[in-house]
């Protein structure tokens, strides 16, 4: 998902295409006009070869015809012969965004499939005499199958916290760079000299080169905007981990989740009045 192809061989887009359809079929009723009026000429004088009196109306130019030819060069006004670096860069991170909270999605499912872990911290914590321990000791005796966690369970957790920072880290990319004016004026260029549409070439996010790549099917060299303030577009994203664990701290997600809530508030909605474990 953070790289994302749309296939297209030439300079083509929606406003063209509904230009040449209109104009084109108003030609056609025209040039079926013109094939009438010259058989007509032809035949008139020769007392052979008349219709039925329905051709002419095979040739008529409808209102919905003139509607569609005049709206078609009214869009063109504002036609976008290589495409719109802006356009291009806000849809896909909407996809991104679609991906991550997909991601965060799976992540919870197998949280909560995982929760009794939670559950053995708070007992295990809560146990500071013998007995308290022995009664820990008990429980996980009698629940160990269900206490166990899969390695599957794991694995997707950790496959899910891959795929959100992934689409996040994209999607934030992709907004930045889209409200920079000079760095999609910059992408833009990019399509138009290499005689192409930005949305026909594969966009990326790279963590490694920490940069927003259009990689140009022509097999020029790709253009690429950095997002570590080390070009003339300024766009400095990235901050630390533990600034990003800080946000995370006001977030909807963390307030409602178990680890914040404790085991038994998430569970059961009981004896929640302390927030946070």
């Amino acid at each position: 998902m953070a790289s994302l192809l749309a296939t297209s061989s030439g300079v083509q887009s929606n406003e063209l295409d509904n230009l040449l359809q209109a104009s084109a079929a108003i030609v056609d009723q025209i040039n079926t006009g013109i094939l009438m009026s010259g058989a007509a000429q032809g035949f008139a004088y020769t007392g052979t070869g008349i219709s039925d009196g329905t051709l002419a109306g095979t040739a008529y130019i409808s209102a919905a015809q003139v509607t569609a030819y005049n709206d078609s060069l009214t869009s063109m006004v504002n036609f976008l012969p290589y495409g719109s670096a802006q356009t291009y860069l806000e849809d896909q991170a909407n996809a991104e965004i679609q991906a991550m909270n997909d991601a965060i999605g799976e992540f919870t499912s197998v949280v909560i499939d995982m929760l009794a872990v939670q559950e053995v911290s708070e007992l295990s914590a809560a146990a500071s005499t013998p007995d308290e321990q022995a009664a820990v000791q008990e429980y996980v005796t009698n629940n160990t199958d269900a206490l166990t966690i899969d390695q599957a369970d794991a694995d997707t957790y950790n496959q899910s916290l891959d795929d959100i920072e992934s689409h996040a880290n994209s999607a934030g990319a992709f907004l930045a760079v889209a409200s920079n004016t000079d760095a999609v004026a910059f992408l833009d260029q990019g399509a138009m000299d290499n005689n192409t549409t930005v949305e026909s070439n594969t966009l990326s996010y790279s963590a490694a080169s920490q940069s927003v790549n259009i990689a140009w099917n022509s097999g020029n060299a790709a253009t690429s905007v950095y997002v570590n303030g080390s070009d003339a577009f300024n766009i400095n994203l990235y901050v630390s981990n533990a600034d990003i664990l800080t946000a995370g701290e006001t977030s909807a997600l963390y307030l409602t989740g178990p680890t914040y809530l404790g085991y038994e508030c998430f569970i059961t909605q009981t004896n929640c009045d302390e927030g946070g474990t």
